[in-house]
């Protein structure tokens, strides 16, 4: 491994953003010493998921934690165009921001098994660093050994060594906002107070 400095890239709908979300990219900073920021980049409203809050409220709610941490940065080149960008594009986006850096891409393993049919997938897994947080039962082993663009790269996939494996996630707390139960400690403060008052996720 390279001992420049690296920008790990976590892409994500955060709708809401929640602690499982801050306590991951924390963790990776402690864990890898090469790891200079954490970028945090919520996906355009135009991006096809159900559900998906408006990108000013997904934006303000990871702004209200991002901005007390200075490891920390807050993007929203994915919320400016007229489309959601590609990963690849994004990556090269962060790229020409910091053009002296490494940067790594943050998934989950689930979509680790569907990178091969992402949009130019085998320059993605071949200028980029691709760190996987396990997720479920989910053996990054085995799902590298089971794909043969994954295998022919592997060397450029590292799995987050003592890993969070969190089934937690935004679709279970906005299901619980929905049925008016507490959802105060499954969030920061914060956002937790931002949904309250702008009404957030109640429909």
């Amino acid at each position: 491994m390279s001992n420049k400095k690296s920008i790990v890239v976590f892409g994500g709908s955060f709708n809401p953003p929640h602690n499982s979300h801050f306590s991951t990219a924390q963790q990776v900073l402690n864990q890898y010493e090469e790891v200079e920021k954490v970028v945090f980049i919520p996906v355009n409203k135009k991006y096809e998921k159900d559900g998906l809050e408006e990108n000013i409220h997904r934006y303000n709610m990871l702004k209200l934690v991002i901005e007390k941490n200075n490891n920390f940065i807050l993007s929203d080149i994915d919320m400016n165009g007229s489309r959601s960008l590609y990963t690849i594009e994004t990556l090269e986006e962060i790229k020409k921001q910091f053009p002296d850096k490494e940067i790594w891409f943050l998934i989950g393993s689930d979509n680790l098994k569907e990178l091969h049919t992402w949009k130019r997938a085998e320059e993605l897994v071949s200028k980029y660093k691709i760190l996987v947080m396990e997720r479920n039962e989910d053996k990054i082993e085995e799902i590298i050994e089971q794909n043969e663009l994954l295998k022919c790269y592997r060397e450029n996939i590292r799995k987050i060594e003592e890993g969070i494996r969190s089934n937690f996630s935004s679709t279970y707390i906005r299901s619980e906002i929905k049925k008016q139960k507490s959802v105060r400690y499954l969030m920061p403060d914060e956002v937790y107070e931002y949904i309250k008052t702008n009404n957030l996720y109640i429909e």
